[in-house]
């Protein structure tokens, strides 16, 4: 008999956006695999086990739990977000299938979590109110120049667009590439959404038009939110302004 492997997002970083079935997870389970940062936002038990590793070992880490799982353990392996968008189900997945037989036998539950865009928009209105798409600039798993024909076509559709990993010490360059790639598409006038750290004690919010964007604005923690021709900032006094994307588009450029 196996164990269960339990595959849970822990939000944004506001414990209140951890939803209440990956806490059930968390209870349940005996021993969490993940990088240390995500682990340390747990409260666990003493007879609970935490396994950190770097973040760029994810096929390891799956790994690693689902043989713990075959051998009857019930465990969680821990992402941030939404354990689907650019985290730890897909490696999960992964591993099944470059694995050992008796891996498939494992009992999986990838339960749904908070990702950074849906608590940035949240944060700053309702950007995504349309079509959108979320990319990753990172090229550790795809080429650059696959990034740039996604961003090209992304823009030239139409579709809003929310960008993970934009930028790190060892790729300082492709964020300002990828601003330079948006602007021979869009209207400078384009609202850019820098959502850091949303729903953290650090938060902050920043919005500016595309011909402004810098990549000084952002790091590792910050979601990116780039409107559509569409994308619409409403000014209200003495309060943040709102951006949204309209439900409605009539087909035409704005």
């Amino acid at each position: 008999m196996t164990g269960t492997l339990y595959v849970i997002g822990t939000g944004p970083g506001n414990p209140d956006q951890m939803t209440p079935e990956a806490r059930h997870a968390v209870e349940r389970a005996r021993e969490f695999f993940g990088y240390f940062p995500y682990l340390d936002r747990l409260s666990l038990r003493s007879d609970q086990i935490k396994v950190a590793s770097d973040n760029r070992e994810e096929l390891d880490r799956a790994s690693a739990a689902l043989k713990r799982a075959s051998e009857g353990i019930d465990v969680a392996v821990v992402s941030g977000g939404d354990p689907g968008v650019f985290a730890m189900a897909a490696a999960v997945c992964e591993a099944i299938d470059r694995g050992p037989e008796e891996w498939k036998a494992v009992e999986l539950v990838i339960l749904p979590g908070v990702t950074a865009m849906l608590s940035v928009a949240a944060r700053i209105g309702a950007p995504l109110g349309h079509d959108f798409c979320a990319l990753s600039l990172s090229d550790n798993l795809k080429p650059w120049d696959l990034i740039e024909r996604r961003l090209q076509l992304a823009a030239q559709a139409g579709f809003v667009m929310a960008f993970y990993n934009p930028i790190s010490k060892a790729r300082p360059w492709q964020l300002g590439k990828a601003f330079d790639v948006l602007r021979a598409e869009l209207p400078g006038s384009v609202p850019v959404v820098f959502g850091r750290a949303a729903g953290r004690p650090d938060e902050r919010m920043q919005v500016v038009p595309l011909a402004d964007a810098d990549p000084a604005m952002a790091d590792m923690a910050t979601c990116i939110i780039v409107g559509s021709d569409q994308t619409r900032i409403i000014k209200r006094e003495g309060k943040p302004d709102l951006v949204y994307t309209p439900r409605f588009h009539d087909g035409g450029k704005a």
